[in-house]
């Protein structure tokens, strides 16, 4: 399990750091006027991208037939794929080539995620996986942390901003690749026929309900979140007034600040969903408390009053990523397919990105400029409120 923890750290640091920190740090000096507009059209190409991606990979890993196993070749050629595209975006001179390099990287990356996910239900017992979920979350959040601080630490110019953070991610990928003991599949499955193929974006919510009401939840639930990462950098340096070369630094304390709070609630509310069999009250729970700590965050007018918020939304999302993913693996259709329909799960959050830019765009131009970001992340606020509601339909789950 350490090393799953470790390659999750390394994919994150590389995905995370890039979308957060070092593109749009690149798009500010490229295109000063127009970055979020632009950064908008880039991350909803890549949400796009990677949505097609993942749920294709976790069906074909579910059926490989690889002496290396079901998993180990998707993340290690993924991880690769997704390395490729992130220097791509290091030598680009113009932001169609950040799109492309960013579409090559979500489609590598895409799926090496979805196969890292899938060890969750090929490995991870039940009773502890509340637990290793909460780990996994926080392995997520010191990922951005940790790549914020080393792209401020680091000599300016997109070599080093992208560069590092993907050798760091290769060599966590290659530890786990070398130590997994995989499934090898020795019975060939059924060919794979086109209603097959699709069937991998798809679980029949009717038959499904526990399964799709979750899947709205953490939906929502994303969608109030992305808003607030995507666009922070800008947020630190247009409505806060932080100067654009301390703008890496201050994000990397603001994910300290987020991360320490999620820290606090994170393993106790793991510990005591694991041990009470309930998820459902932890989830809309902490899905409130989120929508009030970005209330908070809203109304900040500097840094002060903007960690505040921020606190609050970690200690929030530490509870909700902490029972999150056991809830999703508990309402699964079953696990011979874990692989796609963990893909199918991870749709709820890919989609939340292809969403969030399309609805960015208008909300931020409200009011004549281009920059409202009080518009757009009330809109989170409402997403995650509606995110809470969705989880009380289940009944397979307390």
């Amino acid at each position: 399990m350490p090393l799953f923890l470790v390659a999750w750290f390394g994919a994150n640091l590389v995905a995370l750091t890039s979308s957060g920190v070092s593109v749009p740090l690149l798009l500010n000096e490229m295109v000063p006027e127009s970055k979020n507009q632009v950064l908008a059209v880039i991350v909803g190409i890549g949400g796009v991208v990677v949505m097609l991606v993942t749920p294709l990979a976790g069906r074909l890993s579910d059926r490989s037939m690889s002496r290396w196993g079901i998993r180990r070749p998707f993340i290690l050629g993924g991880s690769i794929i997704g390395s490729i595209g992130i220097m791509v975006i290091a030598t680009a001179a113009n932001p169609v080539m950040i799109g492309v390099g960013w579409a090559v990287a979500q489609i590598g990356f895409g799926a090496a995620a979805a196969c890292i996910q899938a060890l969750f239900a090929d490995q991870i017992p039940t009773y502890i996986r509340a637990r290793v979920s909460a780990l996994f979350g926080i392995s997520s959040s010191l990922a951005l942390i940790v790549g914020s601080f080393l792209i401020g630490s680091l000599p300016a110019g997109p070599i080093w901003w992208f560069g590092v953070p993907v050798l760091i991610g290769l060599l966590a990928t290659v530890g786990l690749v070398l130590v997994l003991r995989d499934i090898v599949r020795t019975e060939r499955p059924a060919p794979l026929d086109l209603r097959g193929l699709l069937s991998s974006y798809w679980v029949n919510p009717i038959k499904f309900p526990d399964f799709a009401w979750a899947w709205w939840c953490r939906l929502l639930v994303t969608m109030s979140i992305v808003p607030i990462a995507t666009f922070m950098l800008n947020y630190l340096i247009d409505e806060l007034k932080v100067p654009s070369d301390q703008a890496a630094t201050t994000v990397g304390t603001v994910l300290t600040v987020y991360s320490v709070a999620a820290l606090l609630t994170t393993m106790i509310s793991a510990w005591l969903s694991d041990r009470t069999g309930r998820r459902k009250v932890f989830i809309w729970t902490s899905v409130l408390l989120t929508a009030i700590g970005l209330s908070v965050a809203i109304a900040a007018h500097d840094i002060p009053q903007f960690l505040i918020g921020i606190a609050i939304a970690g200690m929030a999302q530490g509870a909700f990523i902490s029972v999150d993913v056991a809830l999703m693996t508990e309402v699964l259709p079953g696990k011979a397919e874990a692989g796609k329909d963990l893909g199918v799960v991870a749709l709820s959050y890919l989609l939340a990105q292809v969403l969030v830019p399309v609805i960015s765009v208008p909300l931020l131009a409200i009011g004549g400029g281009a920059s409202n970001y009080r518009a757009l992340f009330i809109a989170a606020v409402v997403m995650a409120v509606l995110g809470a509601l969705c989880v009380l339909p289940i009944k397979k789950v307390r």
